[in-house]
């Protein structure tokens, strides 16, 4: 491998990243919102939002990837009577927050159920009204607990990621397979892509374990 073949694959690599960093960010806001939407007790706003969310879990990654894609050319020209070009990057994005929000909304539900509901009695006792009380007692207890959980959806993310070569994405996957075609050494271009992946998922997880001892650091046996 030579340096402008490395080079071509750091350059992939940061396609990756950025794809998944962005993904995770528009993911956790939509996860925070579909688990708020499922909470609620009007029927009218849980029932559609946990339909949604449970076709979106039941269909495979590739096929939603796939339906973002081409599925969003086809509606947006049926809506506006004209062809666009819908960018390959940012349907990938929409892709996979969506879902990474599915998987995460219901760890996220589950962290919320688990914090004691005397907490939030007492804070609405004190004053506090519901949205200050979610916002300020509920949900960061809700992240301790669901950080386990949501470290592991990274890593289905990050691999997911490889998805989106299929609809034209450069990413490190892509360009793998691209160097793998035009050098006709396809093991020594899969075992790089095979590293570099490994290298960030190990340091995701140095990161995630730091990160969790952080928010734990007050907790009995782990003070510091």
């Amino acid at each position: 491998m030579d340096l402008l073949q490395l080079q071509l694959l750091l350059d992939a690599t940061k396609i990756t990243l950025g794809l998944a960093l962005t993904s995770l960010l528009v993911g956790l806001v939509l996860a925070i919102l579909f688990c708020v939407a499922e909470m609620q007790k009007n029927p009218l706003i849980a029932k559609p939002i946990s339909l949604f969310v449970t076709i979106l879990r039941g269909l495979p990654e590739i096929l939603i990837v796939f339906f973002i894609f081409f599925g969003g050319t086809h509606i947006l020209f049926l809506l506006t009577d004209e062809f666009y070009d819908i960018s390959p990057f940012w349907s990938g994005v929409v892709a996979l927050s969506l879902i990474f929000a599915s998987y995460a909304s219901q760890t996220l539900r589950a962290a919320i159920q688990s914090v004691p509901k005397g907490q939030q009695q007492g804070a609405q006792a004190l004053g506090m009204g519901p949205v200050r009380c979610f916002l300020r007692i509920t949900l960061p207890q809700a992240w301790r607990l669901a950080l386990p959980g949501l470290g592991n959806q990274w890593m289905v993310l990050l691999k997911d990621t490889a998805l989106v070569s299929l609809i034209g994405v450069t990413d490190l996957m892509k360009q793998a397979d691209l160097l793998s075609g035009s050098t006709y050494k396809p093991f020594t271009f899969l075992v790089a892509a095979a590293a570099i992946y490994l290298i960030i998922t190990l340091i995701s997880q140095w990161m995630l374990k730091h990160l969790d001892n952080h928010i734990n650091r007050f907790d009995a046996g782990v003070a510091k």
